[in-house]
């Protein structure tokens, strides 16, 4: 079984695709969803996707392969926020 990962992505419209803000496993994966939850942050549970997310650093553009997964937690952002 794989160890927890958290990543937390922002996406601008001006820019050309989101982007990693924090991401870490275990105990940082468990601070990050804790800090999302206290700050009223959207968490949308998606074990594979983050396993996939984790390795890349704070601040690196999501991979175009990654676009279309990461294109969908978007959409239930915007949905929860009533602008999808």
């Amino acid at each position: 079984m794989a160890e927890t990962a958290s990543v937390a992505l922002r996406y601008d419209r001006s820019l050309p695709a989101p982007f990693v803000v924090a991401s870490g496993r275990g105990d940082l994966a468990a601070r990050i969803a804790g800090i999302a939850a206290e700050a009223g942050v959207p968490v949308r549970d998606d074990p594979d996707l983050a396993q996939r997310l984790v390795c890349l650093d704070p601040g690196a553009v999501i991979p175009e392969e990654l676009f279309a997964p990461v294109a969908e937690i978007l959409a239930f952002v915007l949905a929860l926020d009533g602008e999808g």
